[in-house]
C-alpha cells in the first residue's frame, strides 16, 4: 500500500489502487468495532512516512508498518529477492514475476492466547472492500473503464469542477 504499487512517486508514496481501498475504511470502524472486530493496515514503510501520508489523505483507521518483519511474506503478499527471480506462491498458485508487492487481505482470530489466520484473499479479491465500485455498478455507465482501475484516482486528485 505504501512505497510500492500503482502511480507510486515521490509525491504519491501510496498505491493509487490501496488508497481507493482505504478510503473505504474509516466509515465502517464503528460498526466493526460494535461487533468486537478491528481493522487494522499494514504497509512495509517506516512509520512516520506512513504517517505521513495518512494525514494528507486525512483517514483515521489505524495503520501500522510491518517494516523490518516478515509479516508480509509470511501471507505470501510480499516477495523475497529469490522469489522475485524463481517465482512464488501468489493467490492460493505459482507466479512465475510476483513482482516486490502485491494486494492481499488476511483475517485473524484470536482463541485462547493464540493467533488464527481465518481467510486470505488478494489480487482483484479485495475488490469486495470497495464499496464505491457498487455504487458505479448501479450508475447508467457502470464502470465506465476501459481497462480495470484506469479511472482510480487518490481522492484528493479528482477534477473539483
Amino acid at each position: 500500500m505504501f512505497g510500492y504499487g500503482d502511480r507510486v512517486d515521490e509525491r504519491n508514496p501510496g498505491c493509487v489502487g490501496c488508497s481507493f481501498v482505504a478510503d473505504h475504511f474509516d466509515a465502517v470502524i464503528p460498526h466493526l468495532n460494535g461487533h468486537d472486530v478491528t481493522l487494522v493496515a499494514e504497509s512495509i514503510a517506516p512509520l512516520e512516512e506512513i504517517r505521513g501520508y495518512k494525514q494528507r489523505m486525512g483517514w483515521r483507521f489505524p495503520w501500522v508498518s510491518s517494516l523490518g518483519t516478515d509479516f508480509k511474506y509470511d501471507f505470501g503478499a510480499a516477495f523475497t529477492d529469490e522469489q522475485q527471480r524463481n517465482g512464488a506462491e501468489y493467490n492460493f498458485r505459482h507466479n512465475d514475476d510476483p513482482g516486490e508487492q502485491a494486494p492481499g487481505l488476511s483475517a485473524f482470530a484470536l482463541a485462547d492466547g493464540v493467533v488464527y489466520r481465518t481467510y486470505s484473499t488478494y489480487a482483484r479479491g479485495v475488490e469486495q472492500l470497495m464499496g464505491t465500485y457498487r455504487f458505479h455498478d448501479l450508475a447508467p455507465l457502470g464502470r465506465n473503464e476501459e481497462a480495470p482501475a484506469d479511472w482510480w484516482r487518490r481522492h484528493d486528485e479528482y477534477d473539483s469542477e
